[in-house]
């Protein structure tokens, strides 16, 4: 009984420094993101548009806004000039968004029969007044 009074104990030990540091949030990659709100090299819509091979596959970052829904996380994209789908599956987004607030979305393109941009991250774009 002993025995197993130590080894539980030691075990513990052992235990909580590796339990403590995996509740830090280091494993949440959605709080790990900066939020710079200054120029990035975008993407325009058409240009994505213009390969749909099912094979495509591309890191992108676009500009616009999320003009309908479709379902509980997916949407359709408009840059001003050409539309796509996106999925915003896994986004942990605290703000409130309608069809006119310009966001801009950092995600993956890809090409097929429903060319679309699984979103990785979404930030809120402000405009000059």
């Amino acid at each position: 009984m002993k025995n197993t009074t130590i080894l539980a104990i030691a075990a513990t030990m052992i235990a909580a420094p590796t339990l403590a540091l995996a509740k830090d949030g280091h494993g949440n990659k959605h709080d790990a993101h900066i939020h710079y709100q200054g120029p990035v090299t975008t993407t325009q819509v058409a240009e994505l548009l213009t390969d749909t091979s099912r094979f495509t596959e591309k890191k992108v970052v676009v500009e616009g806004k999320l003009v309908r829904q479709l379902s509980a996380d997916t949407f359709i994209f408009s840059d001003g000039k050409a539309e796509i789908q996106v999925e915003l599956e896994d986004i942990n987004f605290k703000h409130s968004l309608d069809h006119q607030t310009p966001v801009r979305l950092f995600g993956e393109y890809e090409g097929g029969s429903t060319p679309e941009i699984e979103v990785e991250h979404i930030q809120l774009v402000k405009t000059a007044s």
